[in-house]
């Protein structure tokens, strides 16, 4: 027997046998797929509505930032206050 004989006997049923475990992972994959839920289509009204809560939404390091600044005026206000009342 040639060597070619003996690499065909050999090659074409593992490709078979490959060929065969490619095609059950794709139907597994496929019904997997088919049971994952489908994406909710929204509607403008939504979008719009999202889009506006979006446009009002602050950061969380702008929200501290705000803060900050409120606490820097509260601070001056103190300040103004001790001073006014040594003042007096």
């Amino acid at each position: 027997m040639s060597f070619y004989k003996i690499f065909m006997l050999i090659m074409v049923p593992v490709l078979a046998i490959g060929w065969f475990f490619y095609w059950r992972w794709t139907k597994k994959m496929d019904e997997e797929e088919k049971k994952q839920p489908k994406p909710v289509s929204k509607t403008k009204k939504e979008v719009s509505d999202w889009a506006k809560k979006m446009a009002t939404f602050d950061s969380p390091a702008e929200q501290a930032r705000k803060r900050k600044l409120e606490q820097e005026k509260q601070w001056e206000e103190i300040e103004k206050k001790r001073q006014q009342e040594k003042q007096q």
